[in-house]
């Protein structure tokens, strides 16, 4: 059986600066912010629905977006039940 290589090891606190929680909590107000800003700045550009339906409400886009991300999250969840093997699949 193959032997795995060894992970380096690292120093305490010397976490990836995406995993520090007060930099989680940072990303989360400021992508909070950025996505505020966007359906704020719908009020300026005034944009049309081309197909006359809820494609004119206000904030479409960004309702639209976050319900396409939720269902394809959704769907590896369980396209990812559906393909997942043992952890020993491999192993003789």
């Amino acid at each position: 059986m193959a032997k795995k290589p060894e992970q380096p090891e690292q120093a305490p606190g010397h976490d990836h600066w995406l995993v520090r929680p007060e930099n989680i909590r940072k990303m989360w107000i400021w992508s909070s912010v950025v996505l505020g800003l966007t359906v704020i700045a719908e009020f300026f550009t005034g944009s049309a629905g081309h197909f006359g339906g809820p494609d004119q409400w206000f904030g479409f886009p960004a309702i639209f977006g976050f319900l396409s991300c939720c269902a394809m999250v959704f769907g590896a969840k369980v396209l990812g039940m559906i393909l997942k093997r043992k952890d020993d699949y491999y192993d003789l």
